[in-house]
């Protein structure tokens, strides 16, 4: 496997190529997630994206950035985090 590229297999095989541009509909496609998951990403800054005309453009680079293990460890950070905050708040009601 070749340095930056990362393979999907399903019944068609399709690589993210981290030098490509992806519109939001192909990052959906690729990653197989629906277009509110795609939206809740780029509002919540999860997935980093450049607005072109009115549109999102996704680098290969990011949504093999997205996809990493490091990343959903963050996420998991994050969300016990957030867990413990409010947890604490609750408490003091």
């Amino acid at each position: 496997m070749a340095i930056g590229v990362y393979t999907i297999s399903n019944r068609m095989s399709e690589e993210i190529k981290s030098e490509a541009v992806y519109t939001t509909g192909e990052a959906e496609r690729v990653l197989k997630i629906s277009n509110s998951t795609i939206k809740r990403l780029l509002k919540k800054g999860i997935l980093r994206a450049n607005k072109v005309g009115g549109q999102y453009r996704i680098t290969g680079k990011e949504l093999l950035r997205i996809i990493s293990p490091s990343t959903e460890r963050k996420a998991v950070q994050t969300y016990q985090k957030l867990k413990k905050k409010i947890k604490e708040k609750i408490k003091r009601w």
